[in-house]
């Protein structure tokens, strides 16, 4: 599918997306992508069409082992603790990877929510948040959890920026969002941490 994914809703008719399956086969090898990885917080007026979106996503922590449910990115104990929030300029929406689907969460444009002073990562035509739920850990040490959802948030936001990298996309980890605001759009539980986001986009 080349048309672009995210032309002519309106609020009203926001409806989970059915992603594509994962184009496997696209992309550099993991060493030139590995040479080529680098930040950019600057984007192109260019919308990510289905596909690239859906084998972002995949990339990111889809599942690559179906018959375990095992995932493109792993996790401390199998906690399988973090969750991707994806916002673009219709809507806030929730990556369901056992179902390869986009799921609303809140319409709206709320990239300013994450771009803070660095106005230019607003223009990211994709930004993805990276959401770890403590209570996905055994044991009743938060600070050791909180430690541990870096760690696995951490692996995540690599595997979005060697997608990136390899693909012709461009990207930046960032710890910077607006907390107290984007907890409300994504009606967060009060075990789930805010921790990373990658803005995404075609290079300006």
């Amino acid at each position: 599918m080349s048309a672009l994914l995210f032309t002519g809703l309106s609020a009203q008719e926001m409806k989970p997306i059915k992603l594509n399956a994962p184009d496997k086969s696209k992309g550099l090898n993991i060493m030139k992508a590995l040479e080529l990885r680098a930040s950019y917080r600057e984007f192109a007026d260019t919308p990510l069409n289905l596909q690239e979106l859906s084998d972002l996503l995949w990339a990111a922590n889809g599942i690559n082992r179906p018959e375990k449910s095992g995932r493109t990115a792993p996790s401390a104990m199998n906690a399988q603790d973090v969750d991707i929030y994806v916002l673009t300029s219709e809507g806030a929406y929730f990556y369901d990877f056992a179902q390869h689907t986009l799921n609303p969460v809140a319409a709206g444009d709320h990239r300013n929510l994450v771009a803070g002073r660095q106005v230019s990562v607003a223009a990211a035509p994709v930004i993805l948040i990276m959401v770890s739920d403590l209570a996905r850990f055994r044991g009743e040490d938060e600070n050791q959890k909180m430690k541990t959802a870096c760690i696995d948030v951490g692996t995540v936001s690599q595997n979005i920026s060697l997608f990136c990298s390899g693909t012709g996309l461009v990207t930046v980890p960032r710890m910077g969002m607006d907390q107290e605001g984007l907890r409300k759009v994504l009606q967060l539980k009060e075990s789930q941490r805010l921790i990373l986001n990658n803005p995404v986009g075609h290079r300006k």
